[in-house]
């Protein structure tokens, strides 16, 4: 039976920062950004054509009454991404509980801006908890395409299973976006997880892509201005693969460097350039800006990507935000990464975190987490490999012990973060990671340095990059060369390391029960090839209770 409709009060997409408008020495005209790569790589349109909606649809943010909606509208040829031209256009949406919308459940609009660049979203609450919905957008008398979308369990839900895709670092220039659609042929996914780097920031050419840019950045230039940045997003949401996963589940992002610039912190950039880049504040801003208005991300902090979803008993999910108060990296791995004044969660986020691990009653407790947490000696590498992964990290290509821009590099949080889970008896606490271009699962010691024997207080798992530069990437070798060398060296040095690939491209897919945490591992054949196939490659699991990882050997 047809229900009424309800008409539920939209968010349009916010005007959540407002950086100045400035000339950087790298930003062109505007008029040549618009005339640019995008500008030509979509359809010609009359200038009477109606609304279209090029950049696809989006949910996130799953609540068990409520989803958060997105889309984007061109209302006339000229109002493309970054113009910060065309009209105030009239955008409906619908939620229905088939995907042929007999039975529609709330329906209501809001007016898309230029002030958003066009973009709008609807946090529609009153729907029924762990139930799957379709929705829609309409302007002008065009459609969306029709998307899926799926809330949360409800709180006090007994919850048999969840299932989540997990990817991370998909870099447009390196290749194409398999991955997503794989994940998004599944068709079994509650949701799916972005652990960062959604976007590149780099100009074309400039960063990691074994030498050849399969499909160049628009702009073209390295991103700098509000505009350069709302292009850049634009640019990747008209991939087809990444339009399909967002038709086939809702997704739960956070950020991490690349959406702002390579090695971000919470005062500049390794890629920016105080002063003849503009100020690292109103490029910060503007980063920020753009992506609340281009993702379906529901920020609880403002400005920031820390929040926490539930799904039922069985599962919550601490969301961090690692780059905007985080203290500058260390250049080396000297004494100061032990230093207490230096922060990678900021003082604030890190006591939320501690305190929701403490009051969680659900069986998992779940971090999306930007950057490795368990610590990662890479001293014991020679020099051939030491060099191509210092340079995949950014770092000094001689003489370093850890990667500093991980949670290597702030030891003093880490240490009070895993001091915390031991004295109040945290258990079944799992790290999801991306950022580090190489897939790992790991156990999270107390104590690196006298592994095994003292305790593990949490696992880890590691998912690889989309698309970005890997280890064989960076050196030009055969897909596994490095991983057979480096690998054991690295497991060798690192004894609560139970795998690493360093080679391949992929994803991963996170399934829990009450029993266990278990993740698959997947890989592509080629992120060169717009259909490259994917295959399993390795699953390890956390067993409730034990806070270690072990093999599996079979997908879920």
């Amino acid at each position: 039976m047809t229900r009424p409709h309800r008409s539920l009060e939209a968010v349009p997409a916010r005007n959540t920062l407002a950086p100045s408008r400035r000339t950087v020495v790298k930003a062109a005209a505007a008029g040549a950004v618009l005339a640019g790569p995008l500008a030509a790589a979509l359809p010609a349109r009359a200038a009477t054509a109606a609304p279209v909606f090029r950049h696809g649809v989006a949910s996130g943010d799953p609540l068990p009454d409520g989803i958060l909606l997105w889309t984007r509208v061109t209302p006339v040829p000229e109002a493309l991404p970054g113009s910060g031209v065309g009209p105030d256009t009239e955008v409906g949406w619908a939620v229905a509980r088939d995907k042929a919308f007999t039975d529609v459940v709330v329906t209501g609009s809001t007016t898309a801006t230029a002030a958003t660049d066009h973009t709008v979203k609807a946090d529609i609450r009153g729907l029924q908890p762990g139930t799957d919905y379709w929705f829609r957008f309409t302007s002008g008398g065009a459609e969306s395409p029709v998307a899926r979308t799926r809330t949360a369990p409800a709180a006090d839900a007994a919850v048999p299973g969840l299932r989540f895709g997990v990817v991370s670092c998909a870099n447009w220039e390196a290749g194409y976006f398999s991955p997503y659609r794989h994940l998004a042929a599944r068709g079994d996914l509650d949701a799916w997880l972005h652990l960062g780097d959604y976007i590149y920031e780099y100009g074309t050419g400039e960063y990691g892509t074994r030498g050849t840019v399969v499909r160049p950045h628009s702009p073209a230039h390295e991103i700098l201005t509000l505009a350069d940045y709302r292009i850049r997003h634009a640019t990747y949401k008209t991939d087809p693969d990444l339009q399909a996963l967002h038709l086939a589940a809702p997704v739960v992002a956070i950020w991490d460097d690349h959406e702002f610039a390579d090695n971000a912190w919470s005062g500049g950039a390794v890629n920016h350039t105080e002063g003849a880049e503009g100020a690292w504040a109103d490029r910060q801003a503007a980063a920020k800006q753009a992506y609340f208005e281009w993702m379906p991300v529901r920020p609880a902090v403002a400005g920031t990507t820390y929040r926490r979803l539930r799904f039922g008993k069985l599962a919550d999910l601490s969301l961090l935000d690692l780059r905007s108060f985080r203290s500058q990296q260390a250049a080396t791995a000297s004494g100061s990464v032990d230093d207490p004044d230096r922060t990678l969660t900021g003082r604030a986020q890190l006591d939320w975190l501690k305190a929701g691990l403490k009051a969680s009653d659900t069986k998992w407790r779940l971090v999306g987490n930007s950057v490795m947490i368990s610590p990662f000696a890479v001293g014991a590498l020679s020099a051939d490999l030491l060099r191509p992964l210092a340079k995949l990290l950014g770092l000094p290509q001689e003489g370093i012990a850890v990667n500093t821009d991980q949670w290597d590099g702030y030891t003093d949080d880490r240490r009070e973060l895993l001091a915390h889970l031991k004295a109040n008896a945290i258990g079944n606490t799992v790290f999801l990671t991306g950022d580090i271009h190489m897939a790992w699962a790991n156990d999270v010691p107390y104590d690196a340095g006298t592994y095994p024997l003292s305790a593990s207080a949490a696992t880890e798992f590691v998912v690889t990059s989309l698309t970005s530069d890997n280890l064989d990437d960076i050196v030009k070798v055969p897909q596994g060369t490095v991983s057979a060398v480096a690998a054991p060296v690295i497991q060798a040095a690192n004894r609560h390391v139970h795998w690493v690939d360093t080679d391949r491209h992929g994803y991963g897919v996170l399934d829990i029960t009450a029993e266990r945490a278990q993740m698959d591992y997947y890989v592509i054949s080629d992120r060169a090839n717009p259909g490259a196939s994917s295959a399993w490659a390795r699953s390890y699991r956390t067993r409730s209770g034990t806070q270690k990882v072990e093999r599996s050997y079979t997908p879920v």
